[in-house]
């Protein structure tokens, strides 16, 4: 009894610290994150982030995604098997929000919360999400597009699927502005590379083979974008490529001249406040249904200024 009593008062002083964690062990709050993928360096940059934040607030969190974006029924069972481990709280960036449904039902009948990030969810279970302006993002990278390519011409677009809210967000806001902002530009193909950059090479390549006189090809994530690249250059054509994402082949294909510039998102940021929300959560306090973790466009002029750098990843 004396040492229950004393453990209920080591959780009272820890939460009232903001700290969301004890020194027991057996109480260690665990918080899982359950990612898109893993093998971008985008993602390991967004475990950075979480395991940071792990670190500040003193809670035990783990990373982890399927191999590839294409991977749905894995990724559900990482879901599913995090949640046998009856975690705390948990994070989770959705391949498709309407197949994890059922064991995000399952969380929040068990009063786990969930903090969606990176990719949101299409349901009120999510206490918060930490993701990128997607829309406004791709807006920004249709309106750098039309900019270099004079305003008129046939474009394309790989995007790396239509079933994620990042997938949807990104080809939306990209081909929203276009329509609305650029009539005499023509996008002539909207193709999906399920984030791999071999599977987006061999659709750029196709793409540049029907239509001779594409002048520009956005790639709507890391992977797409290092396909796209890829694509132009087997091809030998001259086609202003625009990604998304950074990681070192994105940004050696700028500073090559192979890509006119591409949009970074903050992952590290993204981790953080994962992680951070999650806590916050557990504390009862309120949270903003959105928490945007910012994006900016960079090229060669600016690839190398400090504000700039400090979100791009290797």
């Amino acid at each position: 009894m004396i040492k229950r009593r004393a453990l209920n008062i080591a959780i009272g002083l820890t939460f009232a610290l903001g700290l969301g964690s004890v020194a027991h062990a057996a109480d260690e709050i665990y918080i899982p994150l359950i990612s898109k993928g893993f093998q971008h360096q985008f993602w390991q940059a967004v475990k950075a982030g979480a395991e940071q934040a792990g670190k500040d607030y003193h809670v035990k969190v783990s990373f982890e995604g399927p191999e590839t974006e294409a991977m749905v029924d894995k990724q559900i069972d990482m879901l599913s098997a995090a949640l046998a481990k009856k975690p705390k709280a948990i994070g989770f960036a959705a391949l498709d929000s309407k197949a994890a449904l059922p064991l995000l039902k399952k969380a929040q009948a068990a009063h786990i919360p969930v903090v969606a990030f990176d990719s949101g969810v299409d349901s009120d279970i999510p206490v918060t999400t930490a993701t990128t302006n997607n829309k406004a993002a791709a807006a920004l990278a249709a309106d750098k597009m039309a900019e270099l390519i004079g305003k008129e011409g046939e474009i394309a677009v790989v995007a790396h699927d239509q079933t994620s809210r990042t997938g949807i967000d990104r080809r939306d806001g990209f081909v929203e502005r276009i329509k609305a902002a650029y009539p005499q530009i023509k996008i002539v193909s909207i193709q999906y590379g399920a984030g791999d950059q071999l599977k987006s090479t061999e659709i750029t390549k196709s793409i540049l083979q029907a239509y001779p006189h594409l002048k520009g090809a956005f790639g709507t994530n890391e992977g797409s974008a290092i396909g796209v690249i890829n694509g132009v250059r087997e091809m030998k054509r001259k086609v202003v490529v625009i990604g998304f994402d950074s990681g070192k082949q994105q940004k050696d294909a700028i500073r090559d001249g192979l890509m006119a510039g591409a949009i970074t998102q903050n992952p590290v940021g993204i981790g953080y406040k994962t992680v951070e929300a999650a806590v916050k959560a557990l504390k009862g306090e309120k949270l903003p249904k959105i928490i945007d973790t910012g994006f900016y466009w960079y090229d060669k002029s600016n690839i190398a200024d400090p504000k700039i750098a400090a979100v791009l990843y290797d």
